[in-house]
């Protein structure tokens, strides 16, 4: 048997396991009871910091049969399948549940339970209050590389009855178990484009492809781009190293969280990060100036000069993004990273 049919027998065999209902894109999710946790049960908190508590969604199967129960389907279906939900907000093949595995019901993949309780909250990314509904046009335009619904939009509206529905009998405003993305210590090593390379071709490029533009099969995405012109965009959550490498670390390989170590979530979070993506929609007509304005952090790649390369420069054409490129970069405003 070549190689090339040894590659695809074994994904198809990735594909059948039990824990492919987990997929990171459309694939279809058991609605099994999940065993309900205490109320009380809370994880040990840092000096300082209250105690989290610990929470379980209710199971798919008791949704209601009812008006509101319909709308928290609708939620849940175009939380799974949104790019052919909602294509008109939608700029490339992403679904919610890329990056909030389990249609997002999963712990430490940030799970919408959690982010329902935790708004309105501050955002420092844009400097200001922001509801629940405010923060799901932010995915849209970002992580979906496409365009806000306007607040009150029915794709909105189904998105918040699914969220408000699985946080049901969940404490306002109190951390949760699970919530987000595990925060993990900055590595001593640093990061490095070669030893992420290596972890990439060892633990992702199976499901996402050598070139990492994911798996489509009969034009449905299975495994999704994770950079490219229809991966997220410069604006989104994920071309930041820490949530990366923290998403990357309890979450893949898929079905097999927390085996990698902290060092090569952080290596391959930084090697995915240091490709093109589409252009951050916030583009100030320079990626210099956008680097300043909105990614002037130890933890971003854009703006940065990686394998000889000044990253920001956008790619495709799609969304709601405008996308631009630089012929010539400046690499004297653009400070370059470890390689």
């Amino acid at each position: 048997m070549s190689a090339v049919l040894r590659s695809r027998a074994r994904l198809r065999g990735l594909l059948m396991l039990p824990l492919a209902a987990l997929a990171l894109s459309a694939c279809e999710h058991s609605s099994a009871p999940q065993p309900a946790a205490p109320a009380a049960a809370t994880r040990a908190a840092k000096p300082g910091r209250p105690a989290a508590v610990a929470f379980t969604p209710p199971p798919l199967r008791t949704i209601p049969d009812d008006a509101f129960g319909a709308e928290v389907r609708k939620g849940e279906a175009l939380f799974r399948h949104t790019a052919t939900a909602a294509p008109q907000y939608v700029g490339n093949t992403l679904s919610c549940q890329n990056c909030h595995l389990d249609a997002g019901r999963l712990a430490d993949s940030a799970p919408m339970w959690a982010a329902w309780v935790s708004y309105p909250a501050y955002r420092s990314k844009n400097q200001r209050v922001n509801t629940f509904e405010e923060r799901l046009q932010g995915c849209f335009r970002f992580s979906m590389n496409g365009k806000a619904p306007p607040l009150g939009a029915p794709e909105l509206v189904a998105l918040e009855a699914y969220s408000y529905w699985m946080a049901q009998g969940a404490p306002t405003g109190t951390r949760l178990v699970g919530a987000g993305y595990p925060k993990l210590p900055k590595p001593a090593q640093g990061w490095d484009y070669a030893r992420g390379k290596q972890v990439y071709e060892s633990h992702c490029a199976l499901c996402h492809a050598a070139d990492g533009q994911g798996l489509l099969v009969d034009g449905k995405t299975w495994f999704p781009p994770l950079w490219g012109p229809q991966s997220y965009n410069w604006g989104a959550g994920m071309s930041r190293l820490d949530l990366a490498a923290g998403f990357i670390k309890a979450n893949m390989p898929l079905g097999n969280g927390n085996s990698l170590s902290d060092q090569q979530a952080w290596d391959v979070a930084y090697y995915l990060d240091s490709h093109e993506r589409p252009q951050d929609p916030r583009y100030m007509g320079s990626i210099e100036a956008t680097r300043q304005q909105f990614h002037d952090g130890p933890y971003e790649t854009y703006g940065r000069i990686v394998q000889g390369h000044l990253l920001g420069a956008g790619v495709g054409v799609s969304g709601g993004s405008t996308v631009t490129r630089e012929a010539t970069p400046r690499a004297r405003l653009a400070p370059a990273q470890r390689d």
